[in-house]
């Protein structure tokens, strides 16, 4: 070796080092892990750390949902979410056979049960054929063909839906990707100079230093955009997902969903029979007075306060509130719950629901009280910002994180460079 590339190699073997790692992910989601597993295959030696604050992965968003593997049918076409939901399910139930991770193609019914729903399950019809799926349209009689207990007056029978355990998914993540994955390091500051990189301090006093930050911290991401020095245009405001368990399982056979409404982002509660063969009903969708406010006992006012002087969350309240007024009256009423449910499920009882885990949802709310819909990914120097991984996230996570990564390696490529925001339009 000539003694100039002896120079260069030791140069660069400096720079390493003065590095703890070329790119630091804040928060192990499936969408923070499905980047570093992205990484490292586009890019193997590229040294990745994730920083995640709770004692293993997939602890909020991630493990608390109901598991299904959406096959896009809802997103609009040509969006973000439409594009990653039918390519990465399909991508999901691979991953999940090569890994031994348990899952089910079940399909799922999508069931209307007034007239004046019919139109938008029409609609809806089109929309998937659109996303290119396989959509067979049913007429009353024929719904007993795949549910003998569900009624309505016509249904959708999407083939392509399936459930699955993304906690086990993350964690297979994690195995597979060969990063080194910090378990209870919870990020209290960054540091970000363009010509230097970024120095993370966590609550333990450590510092970690990386030539690009991803944030991937999901109900937190806004605030870690901020600890950056970057304005996210945006607030996370969370939403509490209750659910019940069936105590009569053999009710449902697979998933069962209604109409959703077009103006709110929620399905709307539906029954989904998960891998283990138990049935989990809803989400009921009420705001939540912290982030991880899995219960009502939970309040932080930190950020109750912060949610509520954030101009978009005074917008939502009066653009929606009727919309939550009934999310509000079932989350408080048993009885008013069961009739949601036996609209959809008229063999069902009051006693047959049992609570269940809830689960909070992150969602980006923008100043003018307009709720993000899509995938909304923003760079800046030296730092790439996750700032909403609405549903179908998990679903489309192995995707997702390849465009992460993309974005990931172009960064140390050029540092300094401010792209695009990634949106619904994005390319």
């Amino acid at each position: 070796m000539h003694y100039r590339e002896r120079e260069v190699v030791r140069v660069v073997r400096a720079v390493r080092r003065s590095y703890d790692c070329e790119v630091l992910v804040i928060g192990g989601g499936i969408v923070g892990l499905s980047t570093a597993y992205a990484i490292t295959r586009a890019a193997p030696g590229t040294r990745v750390t994730v920083l995640e604050k709770e004692p293993g992965p997939a602890r909020h968003q991630t493990g608390r949902n109901s598991g299904v593997i959406h096959s896009g049918i809802y997103y609009r076409p040509g969006s973000l979410k439409a594009r990653y939901a039918v390519r990465g399910a399909a991508e999901m139930v691979k991953f999940c056979a090569e890994y031994g991770v348990p899952h089910a193609v079940t399909g799922k019914l999508i069931v209307a049960t007034d007239r004046d729903e019919l139109p938008r399950l029409h609609a809806l019809a089109q929309r998937g054929r659109e996303n290119g799926l396989t959509v067979r349209e049913l007429g009353a009689a024929q719904i007993a063909e795949y549910e003998p207990e569900v009624e309505g007056l016509a249904a959708l029978h999407v083939g392509a839906t399936g459930v699955c355990d993304f906690a086990a998914v993350a964690r297979r993540l994690a195995e597979a990707s060969g990063a080194e994955i910090r378990y209870g390091a919870r990020v209290v500051r960054v540091d970000r100079r363009p010509e230097r990189g970024v120095a993370v301090l966590t609550a333990a006093g450590d510092v970690v230093r990386g030539r690009v930050l991803v944030n991937c911290a999901g109900l937190y991401c806004d605030e870690i955009a901020r600890l950056t020095g970057d304005d996210p245009g945006m607030r996370i405001v969370p939403f509490r997902g209750e659910y019940y368990g069936l105590t009569r399982p053999e009710l449902v056979r697979g998933l069962v969903y209604p109409v959703p409404d077009p103006a709110f982002p929620f399905l709307g509660v539906h029954l989904t029979r998960g891998v283990h063969g138990g049935v989990h009903v809803g989400p009921n969708a009420v705001p939540a007075p912290a982030r991880e406010g899995y219960d009502r006992r939970t309040v932080r006012p930190r950020e109750l306060a912060a949610t509520l002087a954030w101009p978009g969350s005074r917008h939502l309240a009066r653009r929606h509130w009727r919309h939550g007024a009934g999310e509000l009256h079932r989350s408080l009423s048993r009885r008013a719950f069961t009739a949601a449910v036996r609209r959809l499920l008229p063999a069902v009882r009051e006693a047959d629901l049992v609570p269940a885990p809830a689960g909070v949802r992150a969602q980006a709310v923008l100043r003018d009280g307009t709720l993000a819909d899509d995938f909304l990914i923003r760079e800046a120097p030296r730092a790439i910002h996750v700032l909403n991984a609405p549903s179908p996230a998990a679903t489309a996570s192995l995707p997702i994180g390849r465009e992460i990564a993309r974005r990931a390696l172009a960064a140390l490529a050029d540092p300094v460079r401010q792209g695009p925001d990634a949106s619904a339009e994005s390319p």
